[in-house]
């Protein structure tokens, strides 16, 4: 019957190497789960928010893994020795690293947005529809800049974690991370001509677009404050109608 069992093989997807006695190793290795966990994150962003930004920026991003692609098996550069012979060959080549990549396009996506592309709009109480004395918030240049940097701390730790669990060279990681911001770049004025020539704005009056629900309100709006004035009219709503019911049975 033992016979019969056919041999398995590791799904290398989530599959990393590391020094168990080792602290930092093993940090290393959660660190090397970020771009799984940001494919995640878009997905999710994609189907609950609808947002054509988040679309774009996804897509620019799976762009960026496929040149990555592209240029391992143009370039042929092995990884390390050390680590090729210490686990018996590791799949794949090392130049340029597709972590230091795809971390670099996400942190400047995040940084080009936040500084540069997101304009939120004043939005002013006027008194209607119950929401006398509430203001609509959003985030200050200052925490849009703050946030920007901490995506570049944690894309940083992400690449530094590579050369320090030996699967790339530093060279590898630093034109990793250098082909990850110059696509970034690149893919942000490519969006910006699309948005200024209504190439955007063409596409989200397509059938498919309408039926998706896909929206573009996310450059005026934080998406943590969509729908909340909305739910504060509701709530104040309902508070004015219980105090008239109580003021009723006294």
């Amino acid at each position: 019957m033992a016979d019969d069992i056919s041999p398995l093989a590791s799904l290398s997807l989530t599959h990393v190497y590391y020094d168990p006695s080792d602290s930092i190793s093993l940090v290393s290795a959660y660190l090397a789960l970020l771009p799984q966990a940001l494919i995640i994150v878009y997905a999710t962003l994609l189907i609950t928010t609808r947002e054509a930004e988040v679309a774009l920026t996804f897509a620019g991003q799976l762009l960026c893994e496929a040149l990555n692609f592209v240029l391992k098996r143009v370039i042929k550069e092995d990884r390390p020795k050390h680590i090729l012979s210490a686990h018996g060959g590791t799949k794949g080549y090392g130049m340029p690293s597709s972590h230091a990549q795809f971390v670099a396009f996400w942190a400047v996506s995040v940084g080009l947005f936040l500084l540069v592309r997101f304009q939120p709009a004043e939005r002013k109480n006027k008194g209607k529809g119950g929401m006398e004395g509430w203001m609509h918030g959003t985030w200050s240049l200052v925490e849009r800049a703050a946030l920007s940097g901490v995506a570049l701390l944690v894309a940083g730790s992400v690449a530094w974690s590579r050369i320090y669990l030996g699967y790339h060279t530093e060279e590898q990681v630093v034109v990793g991370w250098v082909a990850g911001v110059v696509i970034a770049v690149i893919w942000y004025l490519a969006t910006t001509l699309a948005r200024e020539f209504g190439l955007l704005e063409w596409a989200l009056e397509l059938p498919v677009a309408r039926w998706l629900r896909l929206r573009d309100l996310v450059l005026e709006e934080d998406l943590c404050q969509a729908g909340w004035e909305k739910w504060e009219g509701r709530r104040e709503a309902a508070g004015r109608r219980e105090a008239a019911r109580q003021k009723k049975n006294s």
